[in-house]
């Protein structure tokens, strides 16, 4: 009995460390129509390699995501993501194991350290100083900072983690970080040099141009670029300064979309409370309206922002908003070269673009023995078919004429043709 009293309590002490992670406030609460449609999709069997109607599965987020199944949800549509990019050429990292990684010791300890405090300190699962929940924060953070040595740790990283562990176990929670960083793409706006940061914030710019432009006049007047208020949305997904239910629903629609999500998010948010922003002027009033006073205008609103945001699609503005950030880099750079320097670029530009000719030259070279042999081959094979299309009418033929004797034979003897063979009953009756 002890043993059962045992797993009993193991059981019950789960429960209630799960109740207490997914403690906070829904966003789009789940129906339970809903509820059962993401039940029969999770209840697939062989689900991790079934590809499912992505129209389904967007109607479904689009309606909700019920909170107890959520990290199981996110789970399966990292499963989808892969199988849809199975055949990416993406970097990946060593697949060591987890408890493996742990053992090691990472030189980002201290601030690893200095930020759990930091992160989410008003929810029960974290707040406790080096309890349950910064310990299990604190594994997954340094084994990231030991798997990708390039990342190694970055202020931002704590948060995501954070949200994906109150959803799953240690261990899923890192599978899945992995997942966001690698597969996803995140990795690359936690580098040191934050060059693709620096790239998203002129997105973003770009976007609020072109969707809501007396918002942007309004912000280029008071001289308040997006890196002033909207780099801790791309570092943490909302996550630092959001309510966890809209947190939540960001995460639902990342594990779906990607990181595009983040600029609909952030475009839906400005663009939705225009009215209210507009009414500040000054650089102070409105980086703090946006900083303080819009995480916290209410439900409504957030539910708003997120239906928004699954109408919306700007990935072929991020990717010219990208070509034109290099474009303008380019230019800058070329502007403040003298003369001199700018011939040597020139020259490096020239000769590298010979070397380029030149290597293109050989593969054409290489191209063209290939398509003559292909040619002699293709030459050979028609003459092969001719050969055997001549052999095949000369059977015909023949067999032809062999059935017309066949004919003859029968019509001269007045009957059918026997078979020469006589059946085992026709030998013992011819013996008898």
């Amino acid at each position: 009995m002890e043993k059962e009293n045992q797993k009993l309590q193991a059981s019950e002490n789960n429960l209630l460390t799960k109740r207490l992670k997914l403690d906070y406030e829904e966003i789009t609460p789940c129906l339970k129509e809903v509820t059962l449609v993401w039940e029969k999709m999770l209840s697939v069997p062989g689900r991790s390699k079934t590809k499912f109607d992505m129209e389904k599965i967007h109607s479904a987020i689009g309606k909700g995501v019920p909170r107890h199944h959520r990290g199981e949800i996110w789970k399966f549509l990292a499963e989808q993501y892969q199988l849809k990019h199975q055949f990416a050429n993406k970097q990946q990292p060593k697949d060591t194991p987890y408890k493996e990684i742990l053992k090691q010791l990472t030189s980002h300890q201290h601030a690893i350290l200095i930020d759990l405090g930091r992160t989410f300190p008003t929810h029960p699962y974290f707040s406790a100083q080096l309890g349950a929940g910064q310990l299990s924060l604190y594994n997954i953070l340094k084994a990231y900072s030991l798997l990708d040595l390039e990342v190694g740790y970055c202020q931002g990283l704590s948060f995501v983690a954070g949200v994906l562990l109150l959803h799953m176990t240690e261990e899923e929670a890192f599978k899945m970080l992995k997942f966001l960083m690698f597969d996803m793409g995140l990795r690359k706006q936690y580098r040191p040099d934050m060059t693709i940061l620096q790239i998203q914030m002129y997105q973003l710019s770009r976007l609020l141009h072109d969707y809501h432009r007396d918002l942007y006049n309004h912000f280029e007047a008071h001289e308040i670029g997006p890196s002033l208020y909207a780099a801790p949305w791309f570092l943490t997904m909302f996550a630092s300064q959001f309510p966890l239910g809209f947190v939540a629903r960001v995460f639902d629609m990342l594990f779906f979309q990607g990181s595009e999500v983040i600029f609909k998010v952030a475009l839906s948010l400005l663009g939705s409370h225009k009215p209210l922003i507009l009414q500040h002027e000054s650089l102070e009033t409105i980086v703090d309206f946006i900083k303080c006073t819009l995480p916290n205008l209410g439900l409504v609103q957030m539910e708003k922002t997120i239906n928004q945001v699954f109408e919306m699609d700007i990935s072929k503005q991020l990717q010219a908003y990208e070509v034109e950030y290099h474009v303008l880099q380019d230019e800058l750079m070329d502007v403040s070269l003298n003369d001199n320097q700018r011939m040597d670029k020139l020259e490096k530009a020239n000769s590298s673009l010979r070397k380029q000719n030149f290597e293109l030259l050989e593969e054409l070279q290489v191209a063209n023995g290939k398509i003559q042999n292909l040619e002699v081959m293709v030459e050979s094979l028609l003459n092969s078919e001719s050969k055997l299309k001549q052999t095949v009418l000369t059977l015909e033929l023949e067999r032809k004429a062999l059935l017309e004797t066949v004919e003859e034979l029968r019509a001269h003897l007045g009957r059918p043709i026997r078979s020469p063979l006589l059946s085992r009953q026709e030998h013992m009756d011819a013996a008898i």
